[in-house]
């Protein structure tokens, strides 16, 4: 340490406000360094009015949510709050295996090239369905299976067949009211199997659902919430299948049939909204 020179240098004082060491603003070259932009970045949220930041930084960058805590708690006399979401990578896979990237050699996929290649819809959901601090295995081949090992197809299929229960009832009773009003005056008490229940009861549980991942900045709950619905739906559907007074649609049994519709459409109406938020489409028909 013979060469060691005492030199001036801009700190920022930042043991003041919980973090371990004091910061460097500026670099020997007379530069700012990284931290004094971001400060300068979150100055800007703070004097446009902002209480409430929240960052989203990849996993890597967990040493600097103490600084920058700090920095926010400094620049806003402590109030305003700053909320750091650290992710984890994503694994790009195809059919199982990786998809081989480096950054030394520049050879790496685009977010881009992936939204062209299977479309918006499943890199949304898909993405949607981890927290945010999970890694995430995103298989190429997988996300455009139309197989309920695909859960964006899962879930946008069970809303297909929500839809569907309309037409098929409007072929059987051409008369039938399928209007909001018809549908909350069905007999909802002729609904007594199991299947039916559980499905009114988790739909009545979606509110609570939204309201919980907005407060926790979780949207993976909403599409925990979307798959749940969709395999309760479609396992109603297929024992349907094999027991015909629980189909959807009886000739021989108009009011059941119409306190289904009624609970049809919620299912439907609920998936929607779930996707809606999600930013993922809800077609009402699938091939």
């Amino acid at each position: 340490m013979e060469d060691w020179e005492d030199r001036e240098q801009t700190l920022f004082r930042s043991t003041a406000f919980g973090d371990d060491v004091d910061r460097p603003l500026a670099k020997a070259d007379g530069g700012y360094t990284y931290f004094a932009s971001d400060i300068a970045y979150h100055k800007d949220k703070i004097d446009r009015g902002f209480s409430s930041l929240v960052d989203v930084w990849g996993a890597d960058h967990g040493g600097y949510v103490k600084r920058m805590r700090a920095a926010v708690q400094a620049l806003s006399d402590g109030k305003v709050d700053l909320d750091v979401r650290l992710c984890q990578l994503v694994r790009l896979m195809r059919a199982g295996e990786p998809v081989k990237m480096s950054k030394r050699s520049g050879d790496f996929v685009t977010l881009r090239e992936v939204v062209d290649e299977v479309g918006a819809d499943p890199v949304r959901f898909i993405m949607l369905m981890r927290k945010n601090d999970a890694t995430l295995d995103f298989d190429l081949a997988k996300v455009i299976e139309q197989s309920a090992d695909n859960p964006v197809f899962y879930v946008q299929y069970a809303h297909a067949r929500a839809a569907s229960v309309a037409r098929q009832a409007r072929s059987i009773f051409p008369d039938i009211d399928l209007s909001a009003a018809a549908l909350l005056s069905a007999d909802l008490t002729l609904l007594v199997d199991d299947g039916e229940r559980t499905l009114m009861r988790t739909i009545a549980g979606f509110p609570r659902v939204v309201a919980q991942g907005a407060e926790a900045r979780e949207p993976h709950r909403i599409a925990f919430f979307a798959h749940e619905l969709a395999t309760q739906f479609h396992s109603y559907w297929t024992r349907g299948k094999d027991q015909p007074h629980l189909r959807f649609v009886n000739e021989k049994q108009r009011s059941v049939t119409e306190a289904r519709l009624a609970l049809a459409a919620g299912v439907g109406r609920v998936l929607r909204s779930a996707l809606g938020i999600l930013g993922v489409g809800a077609p009402e028909e699938m091939r």
